[in-house]
């Protein structure tokens, strides 16, 4: 229960930063980590929530904008990168990048919610 509580809270934060643009790109680190810090439960479930929720919301969010535009930009900068033009593969690891920074975020707050308990 507290992983899926953990995982939707990192999910709905995540869309609601993504599209907000009112703080930085990477202000949900800073809400992964505060997720992690607040809900109680195993490191690797904590990892996974904030690798998962994260994962789905700029995967989502990422899938949205290159809905939008037909994919006009995701192929050009796969043609960019060595991805051989893949615009999924690059959403893939739109996806994967935010999955891991929201997963040790989470991790990293799970640890010293650990460590304050601790003193």
């Amino acid at each position: 229960m507290k992983f899926s509580i953990a995982l939707l809270i990192t999910f709905l934060t995540g869309l609601g930063l993504g599209t907000s643009g009112l703080i930085p790109w990477w202000g949900f680190v800073v809400a992964s980590a505060l997720v992690g810090v607040t809900v109680q439960q195993s490191a690797t479930k904590a990892f996974a929530a904030g690798f998962l929720g994260m994962f789905l919301a700029w995967g989502g969010l990422a899938w949205w904008i290159d809905w939008q535009n037909h994919s006009l930009l995701s192929q050009k900068i796969a043609l960019i990168l060595p991805l051989g033009g893949s615009a999924a593969a690059l959403l893939f690891i739109t996806g994967l990048l935010g999955g891991l920074l929201a997963g040790m975020a989470a991790l990293c707050g799970h640890y010293a919610r650990a460590a304050a308990q601790k003193s």
